[in-house]
């Protein structure tokens, strides 16, 4: 007997999928560029904020590479071993980018300290000013792009991403910031303290990366906003007596919304069924691709089952 896997997941739309991928080829196409820029002015600057900023453009690329592959592993349709889709790889890149992340903050830490000890003069700091900002000017463009795409599909991966390359663009000011001190206001120790911040910096979107991923690895419900969006929608319907058991979860772009409603005991099992049907179709205008289930249950008659973790509302 052929396994026939449910069809109930519904796919990204095309535009929103087209939109992800275009994102995250941009990325990689954008990191490339700073790591070659960055790399030609530190070996000509010798500034250990230079060094920092080429350091996290180098894990920047590493990263929107390893995104490049997970999001589009991550639209992917489902299929019999993957009915719910494959959604979590955007979790699982965005997890992986948080390591990579703190990694460079630690990097940067080390060898600002070691400049603390020993400050180097630096060298060239015009070439130096004018690299950064031309690599603010292009990670601006691309965190623009990548929040609305963001607005657009929801993607969890791709907000990981353009959560690290905001940094980014306060590290590239702090950058010149460190080097315009440290040349023209004979400020040496200008160059490591901002080395420094930044390695915090960096460690703090780390942290906010990894909270968020692990959130979406461990099915964490969507916000509390939406769930009271939700449920406003529902109880619109007159039909509707009451909503329990509400659950939802996200798997990368991809949102799933489970729930109980209460009907009157009086309708037939098509009548029920039309209810139902016109619920979904409500929650999903406001949530386009999510996917909803519902369950009917008659007014006065007790739950037998009630599911783990299930919320009365």
């Amino acid at each position: 007997m052929t396994d026939v896997w449910s069809d109930r997941q519904k796919p990204i739309a095309p535009n929103a999928a087209k939109l992800m991928r275009a994102a995250t080829l941009v990325a990689v196409g954008a990191a490339v560029v700073m790591v070659a820029i960055k790399g030609a002015a530190y070996v000509t600057t010798n500034s250990v904020a230079l060094l920092s900023s080429l350091a996290d453009s180098s894990l920047d690329l590493m990263a929107s590479t390893l995104n490049f592959f997970a999001v589009r592993h991550a639209l992917t349709p489902a299929d019999a071993e993957h009915r719910f889709g494959h959604g979590k790889a955007e979790p699982l890149s965005a997890l992986g980018q948080s390591a990579f992340v703190a990694g460079s903050a630690v990097l940067i830490a080390a060898e600002a300290a070691s400049r603390f000890r020993s400050p180097v003069p630096l060298q060239q700091d015009g070439m130096g000013l004018w690299v950064m900002a031309i690599a603010t000017l292009i990670t601006l463009a691309l965190v623009t792009f990548q929040k609305f795409v963001v607005r657009k599909t929801g993607s969890m991966a791709i907000g990981a991403d353009s959560l690290h390359y905001t940094g980014d663009v306060l590290m590239n000011l702090s950058v010149m910031a460190a080097i315009y001190a440290s040349t023209r206001l004979d400020m040496p120790l200008a160059d490591p303290i901002f080395g420094a911040g930044i390695a915090v910096f960096l460690l703090i979107n780390a942290v906010r990366i990894a909270y968020g991923a692990i959130g979406d690895l461990m099915d964490q419900e969507m916000p509390a906003a939406d769930r009271e969006k939700i449920i406003a929608i529902v109880k619109k319907n007159p039909a509707v007596k009451n909503i329990h058991e509400m659950r939802t979860r996200s798997s990368g772009a991809q949102s799933f919304i489970q729930m109980h409603i209460v009907l009157d005991q009086s309708l037939t099992l098509i009548e029920a069924h039309r209810i139902s049907d016109n619920v979904e179709d409500s929650v999903l205008a406001a949530f386009p691709g999510a996917d909803v289930i519902i369950h009917q249950d008659p007014e006065g008659v007790d739950e037998i089952h009630r599911p783990v973790g299930g919320h009365v509302h």
